[in-house]
């Protein structure tokens, strides 16, 4: 009951944000300060298992992205004080009210921890997500700000924001991300369950490998532009089919019990 109300009120917000996303109609942008505290709640009690039976921790695959999400929204409200970020906020407003909903329908199932550091490498596991999305994100800023440098008539709101100092911010992201995902695995390795070399785990390390690469080839290649954001886009992808999309395909194709 609480769950669904907490989610119902992220969606009505996310929805009155995406609707009122442009100038004329500003005056629907608070609607966002209801939006991401009420998904905020909702993911405590998802993730949480409050009021469900029975008690426990739940994770899947749209709790995952609904974190995410959230994660994303709580770095673009930071920076919307500074930046004028309206011509995304639509876009980033639908894609928050579907992973709601997705929570909402698929809200994860029960998962005991086998140590009492399981967590703890859970919860660095959904940060990573957030932190990587975060990063996808500015990557993309990035690349509209490069074609309106390289084509001054090409139109579209201007990111605001200097290109050195976004590609900074781009970067500081995937290394936070990088650190995060690493001590994930480590943690995980360590926990004393027998090491099983499943798609998670394989794409999780596929992704790692592949941000610490971009990270290594920006350091000592000075790789940057649309090769270095491929790069991203590529480790991004692999981090997502780790937990979301095999957990997806187990659990809503498959019907499996994961």
């Amino acid at each position: 009951m609480w769950l669904t109300g907490w989610s119902a009120l992220a969606l009505l917000g996310y929805a009155l944000a995406a609707w009122g996303a442009s100038p004329e109609r500003e005056r629907w942008m608070p609607a966002l300060w209801l939006a991401w505290p009420a998904h905020a709640v909702a993911l405590v009690f998802d993730l949480g298992g409050i009021g469900q039976l029975p008690a426990g921790a739940r994770f899947g695959f749209a709790p995952a992205l609904s974190l995410m999400f959230w994660l994303v929204w709580a770095v673009v409200l930071i920076e919307s004080r500074f930046l004028p970020l309206q011509f995304m906020r639509r876009v980033l407003a639908m894609l928050a009210a579907v992973a709601v909903a997705l929570a909402w329908v698929f809200p994860g199932q029960l998962h005991a921890a086998a140590t009492p550091w399981a967590p703890l490498h859970w919860v660095l596991g959904l940060v990573s997500y957030g932190l990587l999305g975060t990063a996808v994100l500015h990557a993309w800023l990035l690349g509209r700000a490069e074609r309106q440098m390289r084509h001054p008539g090409s139109g579209g709101a201007p990111v605001g924001l200097p290109l050195l100092r976004l590609e900074r911010l781009t970067f500081q992201f995937v290394a936070a991300s990088v650190l995060v995902l690493g001590l994930a695995l480590l943690l995980g390795a360590a926990l004393g369950a027998p090491w099983h070399w499943d798609h998670k785990t394989l794409f999780s390390l596929l992704a790692w490998c592949v941000l610490a690469g971009l990270l290594a080839g920006r350091h000592w290649l000075g790789w940057r532009g649309a090769q270095a954001t491929r790069w991203l886009y590529v480790g991004a992808a692999l981090l997502l089919m780790a937990y979301v999309g095999s957990r997806f395909v187990l659990q809503v194709l498959l019907g499996r019990v994961v």
